[in-house]
């Protein structure tokens, strides 16, 4: 059985995990919009993984016996003042992710819900992983913001994509 306070703020979580992918995904059109496939099918990857990431967590709460509560979500934000914008919104997610993820296994290690804590364990190296990636981005993004096929390349030639990491907690309905 997992902790109520852990289940209610896993639920919270479910909303943001949510609402990450619905970015990326309106990230993602921006890009596309603007003829940068690289950065488009990268943006789109990231939404996959945040809707796997709900997903996992959504199985979570059904093995512990639990009903996922899931969120209506505000709409995304589409519009952006140049190709530099969508990464550093993008950054600041992945970092406000990161404190939520951290806030959850601080909660199930006060309810000495270890079984919740050590489900946490994934998403915190997930969440290094993410940020490291929007960083270097952010840093690309802001050194070439002028020349998009710059950009594209180095995404080609930098981003290798996620293998399936055996690891990872089952997502529902995989």
């Amino acid at each position: 059985m997992a902790a109520p306070a852990f289940v209610a703020k896993l639920n919270e979580q479910l909303g943001l995990e949510f609402g990450a992918h619905q970015q990326y995904v309106a990230i993602a059109t921006y890009y596309d919009a603007l003829t940068m496939p690289q950065m488009a099918a990268l943006f789109y990857q990231q939404a996959v993984e945040e809707r796997d990431h709900a997903m996992m967590m959504v199985q979570y709460l059904l093995d512990a016996d639990e009903v996922p509560i899931i969120p209506a979500l505000a709409a995304p934000r589409v519009d952006f003042a140049d190709v530099i914008e969508p990464v550093a919104a993008a950054l600041a997610q992945e970092k406000r992710v990161t404190q939520e993820i951290n806030e959850l296994t601080r909660i199930a290690r006060e309810n000495n819900d270890y079984a919740s804590d050590q489900f946490m364990q994934w998403f915190i190296k997930e969440q290094v992983e993410e940020i490291a990636k929007m960083s270097d981005l952010l840093a690309v993004v802001t050194r070439s913001k002028d020349d998009y096929e710059r950009i594209e390349d180095w995404i080609a030639r930098e981003d290798k994509g996620a293998d399936r990491d055996p690891t990872a907690p089952p997502i529902a309905g995989a």
